[in-house]
């Protein structure tokens, strides 16, 4: 496996964190539970981030640990990330199809 890779099962999406996300909080809680390889904290919009481990294993951990935890002020919703990218088109509100 090429070094610069991760598997998606090392990587963690942890979302509901409004505006509050913080990079140095997120490396402590989720470096608990094992090495890291990166933190990425999402500015524009905010409200979630993306925590890469070296080990699948210490990533479950933390899935399993962290979700519905409070973390940077929020409860936040922590998942194994499944790799796809959310559209930002997502098509129209259902408000707009609604008819007088």
């Amino acid at each position: 496996m090429h070094r610069d890779s991760c598997p998606l099962d090392c990587k963690v999406y942890l979302g509901n964190l409004g505006n509050n996300g913080d990079k140095t909080e997120l490396e402590r809680t989720s470096g608990y539970y094992g090495p890291l390889r990166s933190v990425w904290v999402a500015r524009n919009p905010p409200g979630f981030a993306f925590v890469e481990f070296e080990d699948h294993r210490d990533a479950a951990d933390a899935v399993r640990e962290l979700d519905g935890r409070t973390l940077c002020g929020c409860r936040v919703r922590v998942e194994l990330s499944n790799g796809e990218r959310r559209s930002r088109n997502r098509g129209p509100s259902p408000s707009w199809d609604r008819r007088p």
